[in-house]
C-alpha cells in the first residue's frame, strides 16, 4: 500500500470540511447535532491540518492533480514551505474558532444552523485549496468559493438591510480584487498558455512587464487584505458578520492575500526590483497609520478591531515592502530577519486577533449591546471572557511577554539595520517610516486601553448590564485555546522561528535559523547578542515576582487593616457610571490631534433640545473622495443608458437607421 503524503492528508481535509458541510445541509433542523456534533469534528480537523502542516515545515515540497473541473484541466497542488506556514496558521486558529462557535451560534438568528455550518464548513475548504493551488485555474476557483461562502457568512443575519449592504459591499470588492489577480496571472504567463505556477516561474518576464505583474497583484490581493484605498468593506463586514465567522475572516482570511503578496513577489514574478518594496513600503505605512488612527476614535467594539485588523495588515506590508528592498540589493540575512517578522505577525495577528473578536461574540451575547458607550463593568459578570481577553489585548499592544511584541521587536530590528542600504534615499526615507511604525505601535496601545478599559473595567453603564453572564463551557475551551496559542507565540519566540526558517530559505536562500540557535531556546537574538536580544522568560520571571513579593507584602503588612473610602471626587458629589470617562472622551485628544485625518460632523445641542446631547460623527474620507463619487458617475451613466430606451417603437426604428447610415459611412470603400 502506497503511504499517504502530507498533501494527501490535506486533501483528505479539505473533503472532510466539505462533508461535514454538506451533513449541516441535510440535517439543518438538527440543532443540537450540528452545533454539538459538527462544529467540533470541524475543530477535530482542523487540528488535523496544523499539525500536518507543522510536520511538513521543512520538508521537501510535494504535488498533487486533481482530475475535476474543466476536461484536461486538472487542478494542480502543491506543498511547500511557504504554504505549510499558512495551512499551519488556518488549521490551529479555525480549531479554537470551531470549538467556539459550538457554543456561540443559536437558533432564529437568521441563517438556519445546518446553512451555516455548510457554508462555513466549505469556506474553510476553499482557503485550504487556496494555498495549495499550484495554477492559475486551481488557485482561481477556490479564490472566488471562499468570496462567495464568506459573503454568505457575512450576510448571516440577512434581515438587516445593512447587513445586506455590508455583504454587497464586501463582494464587489472581492470581485475588483480577484480581478486584477487574473490580470497578473495573465501577464506572468507571458502568452504561453501556461497557466501553472511552474510555468509562471520559467517565464522571463522584462523589468516593466515584471513590475505590472506586482502592481496588479499588490492591488489584487490588497483588496482582500485590506490595503488603502480598498480598505472600506472591512470596518462594515465585521460587525455585521457573527463573531466567529469575524475571527475567521480577520485571523485568518486576511492571512491568505498576505500569502498571495509573498507567492507573486518572491516566487512567481522573478527578481524583485528595489522600488517594489518602497510601494509596498509607503502603501503599508499610510494604512497601518490609517487604520490605528481609526480604530482609537470608534464606539463600535467590532468596527475598532476592524480598524486595529487594517493596521496590523499595514504592518505586514510594511515587513513585506522592507524585505523586497532588502532582497533587491542582495542583503539576504536582512532579508530574511524582514521576512521572518511577517510571518511571525502574520501567525500572532491570527490567534490575538481571533481571541479579541470572539471575545467581542461573548460580550454581545451576554449584553446585547455593540456600543462601548453602553459597557462597562463586566470583569465582575464575565471573568474568563475578560481575563482571557485582557491577553489579545496584551498582545495586540506589542507589550512583552506576548506574541504581538516579538513580531514587532523583529520588524523594528530590520529597521535599525537599514541604513546599510546602497542608496542615500532609502537611507533617508526607512528611517522616517521606522518612526511612523513605532507610532503605530504606541497608538495601537492606545486603542486597546480604550477597548478593554471601556468593555470590562469601572461600573456598569447600563442597569441591564448586571444581568450578564459568562461565556459557556464551549466558547471558553475556544478562547482558551487561542490564549495558549498566543502565549507560546510569545515565550518560545526561537524555537517557532527554527520552524518558520524553511519557509523563509525558500524565498531568500537564507534564514535565521543559525543564527536563533546558538543562543538556545530561552534568547532571541536575530543579528548578534551583542547588539539586541529577547530573553521572554525573564518577563515572566520579573511579572511572577512581583506578584507574589506584592501579595505578600499586602499580606504580612496591611492584611486586617484595609480602609475603605470614597474616590476623590475632584468636588463633584456624583459618582454614579456616567461619570465615567466615555468611548468618545477617552480618544477626544486623538481627534483634536489628528483632525484632519477624520471626517466629523458634530450635532450641538440647542435650547429647544429637551435632553441636550453632543454628539460627533466620524466618517472615513475615502467614502466621500473616491467612492462615493464613483457611486454618483455609475448612477449618471446608468441613468443616461435608461433614458435611451424610452419604450417608443419611433424611437427605436431612428435609432436602427442612424446605426446603418453609420455602418454605411464607415463601411463604404
Amino acid at each position: 500500500m502506497t503511504r499517504l503524503l502530507a498533501i494527501d492528508y490535506l486533501m483528505i481535509a479539505a473533503a472532510a470540511w466539505g462533508v461535514i458541510g454538506l451533513v449541516g445541509l441535510a440535517l439543518q433542523r438538527n440543532f443540537s447535532f450540528v452545533a454539538k456534533g459538527l462544529f467540533p469534528f470541524g475543530a477535530l480537523v482542523g487540528l488535523l491540518v496544523g499539525g500536518v502542516a507543522l510536520l511538513a515545515l521543512g520538508g521537501t515540497s510535494q504535488t498533487a492533480e486533481l482530475v475535476i473541473g474543466l476536461p484536461n484541466l486538472p487542478f494542480h497542488l502543491h506543498l511547500d514551505n511557504l504554504a505549510a506556514v499558512f495551512i499551519l496558521l488556518l488549521g490551529f486558529v479555525s480549531a479554537g474558532i470551531s470549538i467556539y462557535a459550538a457554543g456561540y451560534f443559536r437558533q432564529g438568528e437568521g441563517t438556519a444552523p445546518g446553512v451555516l455550518c455548510c457554508e462555513y464548513h466549505l469556506f474553510l475548504a476553499s482557503m485550504l485549496m487556496v494555498l495549495l493551488a499550484d495554477d492559475a485555474y486551481a488557485f482561481m476557483v477556490a479564490w472566488e468559493t471562499m468570496a462567495l461562502t464568506s459573503f454568505l457568512l457575512v450576510t448571516t443575519d440577512h434581515r438587516h438591510a445593512a447587513i445586506r449592504e455590508a455583504g454587497y459591499l464586501y463582494l464587489l470588492i472581492a470581485h475588483i480584487g480577484a480581478i486584477a489577480i487574473l490580470l497578473s496571472f495573465g501577464v506572468m504567463t507571458s502568452g504561453s498558455g501556461d497557466y501553472s505556477f511552474s510555468g509562471m516561474r520559467e517565464q522571463e518576464l522584462s523589468p516593466f512587464w515584471a513590475s505590472v505583474a506586482f502592481l496588479l497583484a499588490l492591488a489584487g490581493f490588497g483588496a482582500k487584505a485590506g490595503l488603502l484605498p480598498l480598505h472600506v468593506w472591512l470596518p462594515e463586514a465585521h460587525p455585521a458578520a457573527p463573531s466567529p465567522v469575524s475571527a475567521l475572516m480577520s485571523g485568518v482570511m486576511l492571512k491568505t492575500a498576505i500569502y498571495g503578496i509573498l507567492r507573486v513577489s518572491f516566487d512567481l514574478v522573478g527578481t524583485p526590483i528595489w522600488w517594489w518594496g518602497v510601494v509596498a513600503l509607503a502603501v503599508g505605512i499610510i494604512t497601518a497609520l490609517f487604520g490605528v488612527l481609526y480604530s482609537t476614535v470608534q464606539s463600535d467594539m467590532k468596527r475598532l478591531l476592524a480598524y486595529s485588523s487594517i493596521e496590523n495588515i499595514g504592518l505586514l506590508a510594511v515587513g513585506i515592502g522592507l524585505a523586497l528592498i532588502f532582497h533587491s540589493y542582495q542583503m539576504e540575512a536582512l532579508a530574511a530577519l524582514a521576512l521572518t517578522a511577517v510571518f511571525y505577525h502574520c501567525l500572532a495577528h491570527a490567534g490575538f486577533k481571533s481571541l479579541l473578536f470572539l471575545c467581542t461574540g461573548s460580550v454581545l451575547h451576554a449584553t446585547k449591546e455593540r456600543s462601548l458607550g453602553k459597557l462597562g463593568g463586566l470583569i465582575h459578570p464575565m471573568p474568563w471572557v475578560a481575563w482571557l481577553a485582557l491577553v489579545g489585548v496584551i498582545a495586540s499592544a506589542g507589550l512583552p511577554p506576548l506574541s504581538g511584541f516579538v513580531s514587532e521587536w523583529l520588524l523594528l530590528q530590520g529597521f535599525l539595520f537599514s541604513p546599510g542600504l546602497p542608496h542615500p534615499w532609502l537611507n533617508m526615507v526607512v528611517p522616517v517610516v521606522a518612526a511612523a511604525v513605532a507610532l503605530v505601535a504606541a497608538m495601537a496601545g492606545f486603542a486597546m486601553v480604550k477597548f478593554y478599559g471601556i468593555i470590562f473595567l469601572g461600573q456598569m453603564r447600563e442597569p441591564a448590564l448586571k444581568d450578564a453572564h459568562d461565556a459557556g463551557i464551549w466558547e471558553k475551551l475556544g478562547l482558551l485555546w487561542l490564549a495558549c496559542l498566543t502565549l507560546l507565540l510569545g515565550v518560545l519566540p526561537a524555537t517557532v522561528i527554527l520552524r518558520l526558517d524553511a519557509a523563509t530559505r525558500q524565498l531568500l536562500g537564507k534564514g535565521l535559523a543559525d543564527r536563533v540557535a546558538e543562543n538556545g531556546w530561552w534568547m532571541l537574538a536575530p543579528i548578534s547578542p551583542e547588539r539586541a536580544s529577547y530573553e521572554p522568560l525573564i518577563f515572566l520571571a520579573i511579572i511572577a515576582a512581583t506578584l507574589l513579593i506584592g501579595r505578600e507584602l499586602v499580606h504580612r503588612l496591611y492584611h486586617g487593616r484595609v480602609r475603605r473610602s470614597p474616590a476623590w471626587d475632584c468636588g463633584y458629589h456624583f459618582q454614579g457610571p456616567r461619570a465615567q470617562d466615555t468611548a468618545e472622551g477617552f480618544s477626544q485628544p486623538i481627534r483634536r490631534i489628528f483632525e484632519p485625518m477624520f471626517r466629523m460632523e458634530r450635532q450641538f445641542p440647542t435650547p429647544r433640545d429637551r435632553q441636550p446631547i453632543y454628539t460627533v460623527k466620524v466618517s472615513d474620507h475615502f467614502w466621500y473622495w473616491l467612492y462615493l463619487p464613483i457611486v454618483r458617475a455609475a448612477g449618471w451613466v446608468s441613468q443616461l443608458i435608461t433614458n435611451l430606451q424610452g419604450g417608443r417603437i419611433a424611437i427605436y426604428l431612428m435609432y436602427s437607421f442612424l446605426t446603418l447610415l453609420i455602418l454605411i459611412m464607415v463601411a463604404r470603400p
